[in-house]
């Protein structure tokens, strides 16, 4: 690797990929129940922007497996936020968390999650998690400092 070489995945821009297997339903259950709408649309992919981050459902034959979380939106009130999406109809999973993360179990959908993410300079995170209409499994986080 040349130094010319050196960084470019540092500097390049994530981009976050969801599978759909049904793209209108699942364009109907980001727009009516997580209130998003898309930024951009082609034939086989949505690409949705939520503050300074973007992703894409794509239209895809194969399956989530919705085992771990594969989205999450940080948030300064969690507890709104869960409310908000109740109202519109999500349904929020309950989640009883290993001891490595503090153990516990969800209350009204949130958990505080001990310890979990590196650089965010908070002690625990409470989260909350919630399966979309292709079993993707998202979650919404608030840093506890």
């Amino acid at each position: 690797m040349t130094t010319d070489d050196s960084g470019r995945l540092a500097r390049a821009r994530v981009a976050t990929r969801l599978p759909a297997q049904d793209l209108d339903r699942a364009r109907r259950f980001y727009s009516e129940r997580l209130g998003l709408e898309p930024v951009d649309e082609r034939p086989g992919g949505l690409l949705y922007r939520c503050g300074a981050a973007e992703f894409q459902l794509f239209r895809s034959a194969g399956a989530s497996p919705g085992t771990f979380t594969q989205r999450s939106w940080q948030v300064d009130d969690i507890e709104a936020v869960v409310a908000e999406l109740k109202r519109r109809g999500v349904v929020f999973e309950d989640v009883e968390l290993p001891a490595v993360y503090g153990g516990g179990r969800t209350e009204g959908g949130i958990v505080e999650v001990q310890g979990h993410y590196a650089g965010s300079g908070a002690r625990a995170d409470r989260g909350a998690w919630f399966r979309d209409s292709e079993g993707n499994l998202l979650a919404i986080g608030q840093p506890v400092f």
